[in-house]
């Protein structure tokens, strides 16, 4: 691994970290049941997945002398996918309400915010993770907004 894969490596964690932890925080805060655990652990597996979808191109390359071309976003589609069925987890029905809508959708977003980051994609990730927390923290799901 050179030095400066290793080194962007070490900053996508850490900012996947970051993104997923401030997220999870509010929710923790406001007891929902995805906090700061899942949110951070959400964030960092989608980076990784998708540090795992940007290097192996390049590793492939190195050892067969061949230019490779691997479709990043096919990684991004699966990690959705996977993401949207643990949300649909998080729904439930309780006689006429229904619950875990913003968990699931909040845990969707933290997932793209961790694929943002492991593409690289720095500024989108932090807008997003500021309005995602912000959304939250503002607009908490049943209660009165919190001033601004």
């Amino acid at each position: 691994m050179a030095e400066g894969e290793l080194l962007g490596t070490i900053l996508r964690l850490t900012l996947a970290l970051v993104a997923g932890g401030l997220v999870g925080l509010e929710r923790s805060y406001h007891g929902r049941p995805a906090g700061f655990r899942e949110h951070t652990l959400v964030c960092i597996s989608s980076c990784m997945l998708m540090l795992l979808a940007e290097y192996h191109v390049i590793h492939i390359a190195a050892a067969t002398q061949q230019a490779a071309f691997i479709d990043p976003t096919r990684m991004a589609q699966g990690i959705m996918t996977g993401i949207g069925f643990l949300g649909a987890g998080a729904i439930v029905k309780e006689g006429f309400a229904i619950r875990g809508l913003t968990t699931a959708a909040s845990i969707w977003m933290i997932s793209a915010i961790g694929i943002m980051i492991g593409m690289g994609y720095y500024l989108a990730a932090g807008a997003a993770t500021f309005a995602t927390f912000n959304i939250n923290y503002v607009f908490p799901a049943g209660r009165k907004p919190h001033a601004l």
